[in-house]
């Protein structure tokens, strides 16, 4: 017997989308909101349980501007070279993405995301894995928990090609990594629906490569 109600954990973990068009940026989010979702990704699985994981939470307005002009630096380059879209879909994608690039340092918070020390180079992809797999478990936990009150987030990564400058900017040690870029604000839509994805059966294979479970 589970003590959960699965049909809202299920409709939590289905519908929790990156939302970048529909950030109330005219209202602010309470600090005790922010450290509540913070303080539940500290419970996401860390490698050794080491809490080695922090976060930086940025409101400042020039500052926010700041980091902005970073991420549009690497952004829309990014989206120029990525091209005319393959369909409607991830038209969409690339439109909301512009908006975001363009009214990022509206959003009310900017959370930031750190793991003490820096990535492993040239160990092997299992000791990287352990380091992100320590730490971008609770950055979905933290997007989670602000979903679930009634707050939007976008993963992004755009401001990483500036890091460095970045850090300089907050005070960051040059030991500390930044693994990500969070927007936060409430949300102005009405629902989150589940997007689309491929059937359970075409993604899951048993014992061996492309052999179906079922």
């Amino acid at each position: 017997m589970t003590e959960f109600d699965l049909s809202q954990t299920d409709r939590l973990l289905t519908t929790t989308k990156q939302v970048r068009k529909r950030l109330d940026l005219t209202r602010d989010v309470p600090m005790d909101v922010l450290l509540e979702c913070i303080e539940i990704a500290g419970h996401a699985p860390m490698g050794g349980n080491a809490q080695r994981n922090r976060w930086m939470i940025v409101t400042d307005p020039e500052l926010k501007a700041e980091i902005a002009g970073f991420y549009a630096a690497v952004g829309r380059p990014y989206l120029e070279a990525a091209g005319t879209p393959a369909d409607d879909r991830m038209g969409r994608v690339i439109d909301s993405t512009v908006y975001l690039i363009d009214h990022l340092a509206e959003a009310p918070a900017l959370v930031i995301p750190l793991r003490l020390d820096r990535p492993p180079s040239g160990e092997g992809f299992d000791n990287a894995s352990g380091y992100y797999g320590s730490v971008l478990p609770g950055v979905w936990s933290f997007q989670l928990a602000a979903r679930s009150r009634g707050l939007g987030s976008c993963w992004t990564t755009f401001h990483l090609g500036h890091e460095r400058q970045v850090a300089e900017m907050l005070g960051i040690p040059e030991s500390v990594s930044q693994v990500a870029l969070l927007p936060v604000a409430y949300y102005t839509g009405d629902t989150f629906h589940r997007a689309p994805r491929r059937d359970v059966g075409e993604i899951t294979f048993l014992n061996q490569w492309k052999n179906p479970p079922s």
